[in-house]
């Protein structure tokens, strides 16, 4: 029995003719609208209805995976150069990147509030900052692909602002501090508790970190409690994205993050009523 000519037409593109159907819904498809499936082909519909139901890959935190795994990493350290030459490119200037984004507690307290955060971006000597950006080349990839972009961002910035608030809260507060070390201990925390999780030998981490701890505490100009501070939200942060349940993931790490912020916040209240008259 011939069809009519009518009958043979793409049910995406009416105007076309069509003698393929689709494997899986039959209805008859275009070369334009023709997708490799294991069997014959498919339509763009069933594709995307069949891609709904594959279980998409996630990081250890429940994050999605990136394809393009440390570029954030490489990212935050491409800042921290930056911020370093132009540090170098403005000098002693009164208006110079230092003197703005330094952590100092009586001009913090005065209303500078960014330096909480401006303070991790900045360095004392080439030294200092190659120390530290090499501690974000090693561990920075490695929590990123646990968390996945989103969480990693807000991990790294919440241990660095960590860092700055028990230095707010603890050293002198004439006390001028600066740099990305909070951060970085943050990571050494949730890099710890990572591989805690996944039952991996963590002797060398611990070794590192007891010599950072010995040098944070025996070593000149060095801001320990900075170190502590990012160390003890790394710590905190690794458990809740390691250990929050499966089934709601996401609203734990958020109320547990929401919460680490709000103590933060409060304390720095505090700190501030009792720097300012």
């Amino acid at each position: 029995m011939n069809l009519p000519a009518e009958d043979y037409r793409c049910y995406n593109h009416p105007d076309r003719e069509a003698y393929i159907s689709c494997q899986r819904c039959e209805r008859l498809i275009c070369p334009d609208c023709m997708r490799d499936a294991s069997v014959g082909f498919q339509c763009p519909s069933c594709i995307a209805e069949g891609a709904k139901t594959v279980r998409q890959p996630t990081t250890l935190a429940g994050g999605a995976v990136s394809g393009r795994e440390g570029r954030v990493s490489m990212i935050l350290i491409g800042i921290n150069v930056a911020a370093y030459v132009a540090q170098l490119a403005t000098g002693d200037r009164a208006g110079d990147v230092y003197q703005q984004g330094a952590l100092q507690a009586y001009v913090t307290a005065d209303g500078d509030y960014w330096r909480l955060l401006t303070s991790a971006f900045l360095h004392g000597s080439m030294l200092h900052l190659l120390f530290n950006m090499y501690a974000l080349y090693l561990f920075g990839p490695f929590v990123e692909r646990a968390l996945g972009t989103a969480r990693f961002v807000v991990a790294y910035l919440t241990s660095a602002i960590a860092g700055s608030i028990v230095v707010y809260l603890l050293a002198d507060p004439a006390t001028v501090t600066i740099g990305a070390s909070g951060a970085v201990f943050g990571l050494f925390g949730m890099a710890l508790i990572f591989l805690l999780k996944a039952k991996q030998d963590v002797r060398t981490l611990l070794v590192l970190l007891a010599i950072n701890a010995f040098i944070s505490v025996a070593g000149p100009n060095i801001s320990w409690e900075g170190h502590l501070g990012g160390f003890v939200a790394g710590v905190a942060l690794g458990a809740v994205f390691a250990y929050a349940p499966r089934d709601r993931r996401t609203l734990v790490q958020s109320l547990a993050i929401g919460g680490l912020w709000i103590i933060m916040v409060a304390a720095f209240v505090l700190r501030t009523m009792q720097l300012t008259p």
